[in-house]
């Protein structure tokens, strides 16, 4: 109990505390920046984060509407996060250095990267730069790798036969077949197809996504003692280290035994990144960037394709269309890259999914490292993450007709109309008016080689299987939790073998 002769100085106490905390907040640099979803006033904006988890997608379009070409902004649990639209402001934006602005600073403070991965491989990420030049570079050379490994893996995880269907979960097939193609990529035979590996690769990304959202709500000088002691992500890294070190030393011991002259060494990503760094402190953190990059490409890849397969069985009109330009791409060209890129209809449809659905509502994230200044005089202090409204700027009718409609062939219809449109509504193409990979000098290094290997994967399963809906028959809207779009994991699609022609 406190002595009622005290009374008078604890309520006095109480009451500078009061008055102190709101000149804080009034004078905070973030206050003239209009908030959406919620109340900007202490503790009345967490009501706002908690309504912003289920509601995202109404409270990001709310602020588009609102506040268009101007930030605003929506309270999260542990931070405020400012929303940006308009193409002058995005190309400003995109076009600042990172000591302004950082991509990298602002994935780590999301994904709490910094508590769970080594050091070595987020501060020199030279991984991102192999992924982005080597890897693009050399996709006529590895895509014949990719159909091999998924004239392997398609049969065998959707088992179909002529004459009758057969009922498959689509993601969980898409997971395992992007995982042993992307994997004969990344580290090569026979690990490709080592099932704790693959396990490996698909559970770490959902051991990160539950590791960051169980670190984020903690304080930042408690988060690496939580990250040491729950940390699902750092046990299947840990794992993984396990099983790549043996390949890692059989490889290092050829490399120093024959030098330049390795005749049959591997033309895979394992290698790439054991040549760019030779030391032992190198060599340590190469199985964690095998592991980050299998994060990147199997998740995102998994999920555009199997939700793309399903909208397509969901719209059977459209499969007949599209099997023919492939069959004929195919018979002239063969599994090349050069036919993956004339594959304009399955190029737009991909597209298209991005446009009109995506994976998230938001993108070209990125953090102030310095305080700025927006082309209309806002100024963002330093901390700040900014992000763009990728969704309603999908969707804006002044840019796209019909923005609400999915139409398949939007952008293949265009590229028939001058070089530039073929360039400009290629599917890897991004801009201030599509960013589903993001923009500019930070947008997904590895966005050529993903393409690629699902128009791989969609093309083969279109040639050789009929398909249509399992379950109720329809895929159903998606479903959001905060900026990222929840997939039906139990959706389903019926299989049947087809003779292929090519």
């Amino acid at each position: 109990m406190i002595d009622s002769a005290l009374l008078p100085d604890f309520w006095t106490g109480v009451a500078v505390f009061v008055v102190l905390y709101l000149v804080k907040w009034r004078l905070d640099p973030l206050y003239h920046i209009p908030t959406v979803g919620g109340s900007s006033l202490p503790l009345l904006s967490y009501i706002g984060a908690r309504k912003f988890v289920d509601q995202a997608k109404d409270v990001v379009g709310e602020g588009y509407r609102k506040h268009y070409g101007k930030p605003f902004k929506v309270p999260m649990m542990d931070r405020w996060m400012v929303f940006l639209s308009g193409p002058e402001v995005l190309d400003d934006i995109r076009r600042r250095p990172d000591e302004e602005v950082s991509f990298s600073e602002s994935v780590e403070d999301d994904m709490q990267l910094m508590h769970i991965i080594d050091r070595n491989a987020i501060e020199n990420p030279y991984h991102v730069a192999m992924i982005r030049d080597k890897l693009t570079r050399a996709l006529p050379a590895v895509l014949p790798d990719v159909v091999d490994e998924l004239r392997l893996a398609v049969p065998e995880h959707i088992p179909a036969v002529s004459g009758e269907w057969t009922e498959v979960n689509v993601l969980g097939a898409f997971q395992q077949i992007i995982a042993r193609a992307s994997s004969r990529v990344f580290v090569g035979q026979p690990l490709c197809r080592n099932e704790e590996y693959l396990a490996l690769s698909i559970q770490f990304a959902i051991d990160l996504m539950k590791d960051r959202d169980r670190i984020s709500w903690f304080p930042q000088f408690l988060k690496s003692y939580v990250s040491m002691s729950y940390s699902l992500a750092r046990r299947s890294l840990s794992r993984n280290r396990e099983l790549l070190q043996p390949v890692i030393d059989e490889r290092k011991e050829m490399m120093e035994k024959w030098g330049d002259d390795w005749t049959d060494k591997p033309n895979d990503l394992l290698q790439w990144f054991m040549e760019a760094q030779q030391t032992d402190d190198q060599f340590r953190t190469i199985a964690d960037r095998v592991m980050i990059t299998n994060f990147a490409a199997i998740h995102t890849s998994s999920l555009s394709g199997s939700l793309t397969l399903l909208w397509l069985a969901d719209h059977p009109e459209y499969i007949e269309p599209i099997r023919e330009e492939i069959e004929e791409v195919i018979s002239e060209q063969g599994w090349t890259k050069a036919a993956m890129g004339k594959m304009w209809k399955l190029d737009s449809l991909l597209k298209e999914f991005q446009r009109h659905q995506g994976l998230g509502l938001a993108s070209l994230t990125r953090k102030v490292m310095k305080d700025i200044t927006l082309r209309d005089g806002t100024v963002v202090p330093r901390g700040t993450t900014i992000i763009a409204t990728t969704y309603d700027i999908h969707h804006n009718s002044a840019k796209y007709e019909n923005p609400d409609v999915f139409d398949p062939f939007r952008f293949s219809r265009v590229r028939a109309d001058s070089e530039e449109e073929r360039v400009k509504n290629q599917l890897v193409n991004t801009s201030v008016d599509y960013m589903p990979f993001g923009h500019g000098k930070h947008a997904c290094p590895g966005r050529f080689f993903a393409a690629n290997e699902l128009k791989a994967l969609l093309g083969y399963i279109i040639l050789n299987y009929d398909f249509k809906m399992g379950g109720d028959g329809h895929a159903g809207p998606p479903s959001y939790s905060g900026l990222i779009v929840i997939p039906a994991t139990n959706a389903t699609v019926k299989f049947r073998k087809r003779e292929s022609k090519v």
